[in-house]
């Protein structure tokens, strides 16, 4: 953390020079991906803060293929698991297998021990196997047998869920929800995007993206934006717009209050301080400014605000509170 003028000067100059090296790699993903700049730069969020990110999106919008592409570009390792009902925990993280030879049970390991795992329609599986994920997500380990093994760094769960079909799927549990640093929203292309889509996929098929970045790299660009610096006005914009999640009438929003079940947890605080970090960090700055915090906000909130059965019936979505609550906090 810079603690004078010349050392934050020092550290833009720093960032300005190593968020170019995320750009390029940005552009070799999106030599691959049509569109989608959002929910790209998301994951580029996702993974400099060492968080998991989840995507809400209708079939074939090509995010398995942003995964593998990133994965491509940056050198790490990507599992896609496809989540379905009869699906066990084992099957994630591995189990014990006897082996003839020694006469001893030996682990394998899961496809959960990978740098990028695409965790697709997470919904369709039960609770035991969403709970699965939990111990890998928060600590960055897995249990098998009596032996706990780490998982590779970094680790990042991208997951998808389906928001068109009900049946057969099962709600994700609050508490592994909120481990998702970020939500995003990824919607279908425009009519250039698809026409381009088509004239590329009936084509010669996707360019083959360049690696942009090693392993190494992507560790030492995750260190640097912990050290982009945080004002102690924008710790309290933060701490004043999570708050407002839990008691609107304390901003002058109480038409909103009976809209809002419970509010965003203290993970959404530290996940605004990691997630607009990060967003400087794109932009080429060594410091956070209010709009960084207006940018990330909808993806760090709208799983985290629990609404009413009176604003479904009312059809209010999340983002709409959000919104409001953007315009109503002071912003300083």
């Amino acid at each position: 953390m810079p603690t004078s003028e010349a050392d934050l000067k020092a550290l833009n100059e720093r960032v300005r020079e190593e968020a170019l090296e995320v750009q390029t790699a940005l552009r070799e993903v999106r030599k691959v991906i049509v569109g989608q700049a959002s929910v790209l730069d998301r994951m580029m969020i996702t993974l400099l803060c060492r968080g998991h990110l989840l995507v809400e999106g209708v079939p074939g919008l090509a995010k398995t293929l942003a995964v593998k592409t990133l994965g491509q570009v940056l050198d790490l390792g990507c599992a896609r698991i496809q989540f379905t009902p009869d699906l066990l925990p084992a099957d994630l993280t591995g189990t014990m297998v006897y082996n003839q030879k020694t006469g001893e049970f030996v682990p394998r390991k899961g496809p959960v021990f990978t740098h990028l795992l695409l965790a697709d329609e997470i919904n369709r599986a039960p609770a035991k196997v969403q709970s699965a994920l939990l111990e890998a997500m928060q600590e960055r380990q897995v249990t098998i047998g009596d032996t706990t093994y780490p998982l590779p760094e970094p680790f990042m769960v991208f997951a998808t869920q389906n928001p068109i079909e009900q049946e057969g799927t099962y709600p994700l549990p609050e508490a592994q929800v909120d481990r998702f640093l970020l939500k995003a929203r990824i919607d279908y292309p425009g009519r250039d995007e698809e026409r381009q889509i088509l004239d590329r996929m009936i084509g010669a098929g996707p360019p083959v993206p360049a690696r942009a970045l090693s392993h190494d790299a992507v560790q030492r660009l995750a260190q640097r934006v912990l050290e982009i610096y945080l004002d102690d006005r924008i710790k309290d914009y933060i701490v004043a717009l999570v708050r407002a999640t839990r008691a609107p009438r304390e901003v002058g929003l109480g038409e909103i209050a009976h809209l809002i079940a419970f509010g965003a947890s203290p993970r959404a605080t530290l996940a605004f301080s990691h997630a607009a970090r990060a967003m400087a960090f794109l932009q080429g700055r060594g410091f956070v400014i209010p709009e960084d915090i207006k940018a990330i906000a909808p993806d760090v909130l709208r799983h985290r605000v629990l609404l009413t059965y009176e604003a479904e019936a009312e059809n209010v979505a999340s983002e709409q509170l959000i919104e409001r609550l953007l315009e109503r906090v002071e912003v300083p």
